[in-house]
């Protein structure tokens, strides 16, 4: 079986695992990350979001031998040094999760969203969150909260400059 050397999260790990093997299995099964989840199989719902390089990405349908080359930051590697992600606190304070099983996917889709575009409009967050579904239909809390979030990075990055 072939041995695959991963970054993930900032850390290197080693797996034995079939090339074509998702890497969501991988991610929950060998390694015991199991914030991504299982939603559809297909890409369809957003459930299983990861970033690949910075990338969203639907890691049901990664096979390992595909990204294992390339960094990849899952739900648990959102939040650096004990401090949650501004996404992850917005999500606390909007109280947006209520089944909460898509909302792993959720925030990586929107983390991504804020990486590339720090003050998104309404139609900004919709078309970037477009595939990740919410059964219980909290989407109007979801885009609440990526807009506090948005406020709040950049309030600490304004901060960070008048120090």
């Amino acid at each position: 079986m072939p041995r695959y050397m991963l970054t993930i999260n900032g850390s290197d790990a080693e797996v034995d695992a079939p090339g074509d093997m998702p890497l969501l299995w991988v991610l929950r099964d060998l390694i015991g990350l199991t914030g991504s989840k299982y939603g559809c199989g297909i890409g369809q719902c957003g459930a299983c979001t990861v970033h690949i390089d910075g990338q969203p990405m639907r890691s049901c349908l990664l096979p390992i031998s595909q990204v294992a080359s390339q960094p990849i930051t899952t739900i648990e590697g959102l939040a650096q040094g004990g401090e949650l992600h501004a996404l992850q606190q917005a999500w606390i304070d909007k109280d947006v999760a209520q089944c909460g099983y898509c909302q792993s996917g959720q925030i990586m889709s929107a983390a991504a969203l804020l990486r590339r575009n720090a003050k998104p409009t309404d139609a900004d967050i919709d078309a970037a969150m477009t595939g990740n579904y919410c059964r219980c239909g909290t989407y109007i809390r979801i885009r609440e909260a990526i807009h506090a979030a948005a406020l709040s990075v950049d309030a600490t990055a304004s901060k960070e400059a008048q120090a």
